[in-house]
């Protein structure tokens, strides 16, 4: 008999790395509360992400910026005492690593009091010092590239970013300076297919795609998304997987199984230009 996902061994950043090298698909998927990564966990979510997107799903807010740290915390927390298997990570919300020396210490308080066994954080090239610092002291990072959410108003929405070739060379070379910088992941978020195909065959790292390529190394989603709860317009990268089945779990795993398989995402999802 199998073990279940619970009883294997816990997730970690060598784990990703084997399985980026071993070409197996890595699920994750976000949480908030105790009750929803208790069924991650069961489904074998590998990680398990507590977004600042808490700040629009639970909150009602209509971006990312009014998250705290102290909410991150919290969540964290919540989340942390169910999980066993999958790694924890935790975003820093807007404004929380604008220096290195505060993006130390509120890296060290998402570890320490809400649980984080890796923190993500959005930027490019421009938060090489701030990585370098948290990985000098090591603290495992996940480096966001492409649509940047806390970025909204500066960007003037929510709009896929690397569609022009000049943009497109910048996001690879930040790409590489961050992992250079010691980013342990890479997260793509609302790029064209060609480009995230490109820089995950160009990273070491583990990339996870969402909105990106069904050639990263992993996908990540909004777990409301998969369930079909989030208010209003369902962004086009994600997909209900609760249609047709009759309970969250079902859902959870059926959307592990798609991932794993390389199922999804489809064309539907994703951004060929």
């Amino acid at each position: 008999m199998s073990a279940s996902p619970a009883d294997r061994p816990r997730v970690t950043v060598n784990t990703l790395r084997r399985m980026k090298a071993a070409g197996e698909k890595i699920a994750c998927l976000t949480a908030y509360d105790a009750s929803l990564a208790a069924v991650e966990e069961a489904a074998g979510v590998d990680v398990i992400l507590v977004g600042d997107s808490l700040g629009m799903v639970v909150q009602g807010h209509d971006s990312t910026v009014p998250v705290t740290v102290e909410d991150m915390i919290y969540h964290a927390r919540a989340v942390a005492s169910r999980c066993r298997r999958a790694l924890l990570m935790v975003d820093m919300p807007f404004m929380s690593y604008t220096e290195p020396g505060q993006a130390l210490r509120n890296a060290a308080r998402l570890m320490q009091q809400g649980g984080a066994q890796m923190v993500k954080l959005e930027g490019d090239a421009r938060q090489v010092d701030v990585v370098t610092q948290l990985a000098r002291h090591g603290v495992p990072v996940c480096a966001h590239l492409g649509l940047q959410p806390q970025q909204v108003h500066k960007l003037g929405g929510y709009r896929v970013q690397g569609r022009e070739r000049h943009q497109a060379e910048v996001m690879l070379a930040d790409a590489r300076a961050l992992q250079e910088a010691g980013a342990d992941v890479m997260l793509l978020e609302c790029v064209p297919e060609p480009l995230a195909r490109e820089i995950t065959a160009n990273l070491d790292i583990p990339v996870i795609g969402i909105g990106a390529s069904r050639h990263c190394d992993g996908q990540i989603l909004v777990v409301h998304d998969i369930l079909g709860i989030t208010p209003g317009r369902a962004p086009r990268f994600a997909a209900n997987f609760l249609t047709g089945r009759d309970s969250i779990q079902a859902a959870v795993a059926a959307y592990v199984a798609a991932v794993k398989a390389g199922d999804f995402p489809t064309d539907e999802h994703l951004f060929t230009a």
